[in-house]
């Protein structure tokens, strides 16, 4: 098997508009959550999320990609532009032809969904713009960015709720490890703060009106965000060879399904793919540094995710850091693993650890050093990102220094 690192790295989130921008406002531990500012949205009892400000797509994209282009694509085109810049490839010839895209959403087009629904509900549009399905398609993003670079290998869109990018760079980085693609543009993106979109999700009532306080006994829910993250992954002897800038290494992955329940999480569950992923990386529970948790702020994933972790990692566990950046970014659904990935490289490579803003009061049952509150630093070899879905669908990533 092939070795996998990733030489690109881009975003668009609550905390920044690319990749410096978002790890300073990690470091800084700064909230990227406030009011929320769209259409009807006096209408939602809940009125906060991590959304991307001060974001102007008319300046980005011409009127004729503004007709194909919902907020999710929009956001993946600009986390898609920085990361493969960064990593420097030119997808042309065989390259072009093996080299493709695996991306994760849950909701895909939600604000064109919004929108159209509006038209025809409210307002009683008889017809809607002739480009509402390709708009709107979950796999939109994947084939702009296919379109875009010349990218002609396997490409597709992975949907598996809150686990959809890691999922999807799970799948991206198998192609790679087996030889199948020299090279994937992989991650996710998620826009589903609209009014059509929260309300939804208030329905659920895991929904915090005030704050994200991941693993705090007195945490009351999560809180949604939005925006993208993307990464090329790429076979370590040809990165090598052209002299890329390695970010990490992709050392493993598992899945998991808790086979239980369709919202409530399972320890089981969790355990599985956290073990699973160390065995396919050649990992002991000890080698484990760091682990960016899925940590929502729910009662019932911190407490669940906790007591998972135990299980794995025995006495280990109160020597590993864990924590929750949906507490600054909010949770992005199908795309929060790819934006939680950049905190792992920052652990690797420049050994700052990502705190749990928000935490006011010890919990004993996530009863783990959580980093709370400020950046710490420390020599991180190996982190793990956490992964668990509604409908019991778990991926966890390994990653190494290199």
């Amino acid at each position: 098997m092939k070795r996998v690192v990733i030489t690109g790295a881009g975003t668009i989130n609550a905390l920044g508009h690319d990749v410096p921008e978002t790890l300073v406002a990690m470091r800084e531990g700064r909230c990227g959550i406030g009011p929320l500012e769209f259409r009807d949205v006096e209408r939602l009892s809940i009125a906060i999320g991590g959304q991307v400000k001060e974001f102007e797509a008319e300046g980005r994209f011409n009127r004729q990609q503004m007709t194909l282009y919902d907020r999710f694509t929009q956001f993946t085109l600009v986390a898609a532009k920085e990361a493969i810049a960064q990593s420097g490839l030119e997808f042309i010839g065989e390259l072009a032809a093996r080299a493709g895209v695996v991306l994760g959403t849950a909701g895909g087009g939600v604000s064109t969904w919004d929108d159209n629904y509006r038209a025809v509900y409210e307002e009683g549009k008889n017809r809607v713009h002739p480009f509402v399905v390709p708009k709107l398609m979950n796999n939109a993003a994947c084939s702009h960015i296919s379109i875009e670079y010349n990218l002609k290998g396997p490409s597709f869109t992975v949907s598996t709720a809150c686990a959809s990018s890691n999922h999807a760079m799970a799948q991206a980085f198998q192609m790679v490890r087996s030889g199948m693609a020299p090279a994937m543009v992989t991650g996710g993106s998620e826009s589903m703060l609209c009014f059509g979109g929260v309300k939804a999700w208030e329905g659920l009532r895991v929904m915090s009106k005030d704050a994200c306080r991941p693993f705090s006994a007195n945490r009351n829910g999560m809180v949604q965000g939005e925006g993208a993250g993307i990464f090329v992954f790429e076979e370590y002897e040809h990165a090598r060879k052209r002299g890329a800038e390695i970010l990490a290494e992709v050392a493993g992955f598992a899945m998991s399904s808790d086979a239980s329940d369709i919202v409530m999480p399972s320890k089981q569950g969790a355990a599985r793919a956290i073990s699973g992923a160390l065995a396919d990386a050649r990992l002991n529970p000890e080698d484990v540094c760091y682990i960016n948790a899925h940590g929502t702020g729910t009662a019932a994933n911190d407490k669940t995710e906790c007591a998972a972790v135990a299980d794995v990692f025995g006495r280990h566990a109160d020597d590993l850091m864990i924590s929750s950046t949906k507490s600054m970014h909010g949770h992005l659904i199908g795309a929060t693993g790819a934006v939680e990935l950049l905190a792992c490289i920052m652990a690797l490579r420049d050994g700052v650890i990502a705190p749990t803003i928000g935490y006011e009061e010890f919990d004993p049952e996530c009863a783990l050093d959580v980093v709370p509150n400020e950046a710490r630093e420390a020599k991180v070899d190996v982190a793990l990102s956490n992964a668990f879905a509604f409908g019991g669908l778990n991926a966890v990533l390994a990653l190494r220094k290199v």
